[in-house]
């Protein structure tokens, strides 16, 4: 009887032992964070998306992925612009695992998914960049930068090639970094101090042009103001001159001899200054008032 009841003893803990254990296989737990691809016999049969605790077939097995978002960086790589300019760029990826079946049948890990991504974000981006100019890239004037619309446009591309191929969503590619190959730079440097050299020789043109009609701008105000000045002193004068007549008239009128005496006395101031010599005739009319004073004014 002990050897029976040993046996149905073991059995009893064998039957709990199987009972936990296939308990534990049939039941499951998924986080908020997660996706669950179900697989029977190494088959893919459901995608479980919603978070809690799940019940399976005790022979079914559970893969679980990350859903949430994930941070790629893939390496420099130089791209060729429309007009021929070579540009190294470094861009970073924001993506995330959409389709777990997908993902398991095509990649089966994140290392090789970012592989993959690489080819594609790497085709797109060259397409994208060949179909525009460096100054859609790099401009001093922010209106003529084009840099939004082509990332978009790239992830876009990007987006649905990966969604199809392999399950995955690409949400965001954008630039971390855009420089030139460093065999171009100095041929790059040069391009930009010329052009600099030409946009200053350009202002220089454009201040000497300026100081040129603001001088000539001045000149004529000055020969203006000149003209109209020495027409004025010319009418003032005429005025002096006419007005001096005037008086000169009215004291002839009223004493001609005075008059005439006072004249040749303004004569001889003019005539004779110091150290004057002057050789006339006796009876010239000029002597007449020294050598006969008064008489000779008639």
């Amino acid at each position: 009887m002990e050897p029976r009841s040993k046996r149905k003893r073991y059995a009893i803990v064998g039957g709990i032992a199987l009972g936990l254990v296939l308990l534990v296989r049939t039941f499951y737990t998924v986080r908020e964070t997660e996706f669950v691809l179900l697989t029977q016999f190494g088959r893919p049969v459901a995608t479980i998306r919603d978070a809690g605790l799940h019940v399976k077939w005790f022979f079914q097995s559970v893969t679980y992925f990350d859903k949430r978002l994930r941070l790629y960086n893939p390496r420099p790589s130089e791209f060729l612009t429309r007009d021929k300019k070579n540009l190294l760029i470094e861009c970073y990826v924001l993506w995330q695992i959409s389709d777990p079946q997908r993902f398991i049948e095509t990649v089966g890990d994140p290392v090789a998914a970012e592989m993959r991504l690489h080819d594609i974000i790497w085709s797109s981006l060259a397409a994208s960049v060949g179909n525009h100019d460096l100054e859609a890239l790099v401009a001093p004037e922010a209106a003529k930068v084009r840099t939004e619309d082509l990332l978009d446009e790239v992830t876009q591309l990007t987006d649905a090639r990966a969604l199809e191929r392999y399950g995955i969503r690409v949400l965001d590619v954008r630039i971390k970094r855009l420089n030139f190959p460093e065999q171009n730079k100095q041929a790059v440097y040069a391009r930009m101090r010329a052009e600099r050299e030409r946009i200053a020789r350009q202002y220089r043109a454009e201040g000497e042009e300026q100081a040129m009609r603001i001088r000539a701008a001045a000149d004529r105000q000055r020969e203006e103001i000149l003209a109209t000045a020495y027409r004025e002193a010319e009418r003032i004068k005429g005025e002096g001159d006419a007005e001096a007549t005037r008086i000169y008239s009215q004291a002839y009128g009223r004493n001609p001899r005075f008059y005439k005496l006072l004249r040749t006395l303004e004569s001889y101031k003019k005539i004779f200054a110091d150290n004057t010599t002057a050789i006339l005739s006796s009876d010239s009319e000029l002597l007449k008032v020294l050598t006969q004073g008064e008489r000779a004014i008639r």
